[in-house]
């Protein structure tokens, strides 16, 4: 699987997938974004997009309902400890992802946690938006796929 996400604005099969964000300051989602989880800013605002290995991320500012969608306003979630939606970025080594973000500033509510599955940690951006940083571990054995770079080493640990 390629890790380079198609062209944002001219996808080479004619789609491409991202996550649109309302956000109350996209200067200060954009910086988030960039400095924590290391995403490339291909347009700063209006609306800002970020590349993120082989996804994006679309941040925009809150606001009334526009021509296209007369009974809709954005807005950036009012309580970030009611889930109605996330992120979530699957990764070969959650402890390795952990440290890095958290050296970045990334403010984690545990650290990793073994669930059999999967070992994963949740942190929130600027926005309270809750980003779930996850690693298959016994879910490979089930499907009988072979662990990933990131899980040798770690049962001993």
């Amino acid at each position: 699987m390629a890790d380079e996400a198609p062209d944002y604005f001219q996808p080479e099969g004619g789609m491409v997938l991202t996550h649109l964000l309302i956000v109350r300051d996209v200067n200060r989602s954009r910086e988030f974004y960039r400095g924590v989880l290391g995403a490339t800013v291909v347009r700063e605002r209006n609306p800002a997009v970020l590349r993120l290995h082989n996804s994006y991320i679309v941040l925009n500012d809150e606001g009334g309902p526009t021509d296209d969608k007369p009974t809709v306003r954005a807005q950036a979630p009012a309580d970030a400890n009611t889930l109605s939606g996330a992120i979530n970025i699957r990764v070969t080594d959650v402890h390795a992802v952990y440290e890095q973000w958290r050296a970045r500033g990334g403010e984690f509510l545990t650290e990793p946690k073994d669930h059999a599955a999967e070992i994963r940690c949740y942190l929130r951006d600027p926005d309270g938006y809750l980003i779930e940083v996850g690693q298959a571990t016994g879910i490979l054995a089930e499907q009988g796929r072979a662990a990933g770079p990131g899980d040798l080493g770690r049962a001993a640990a």
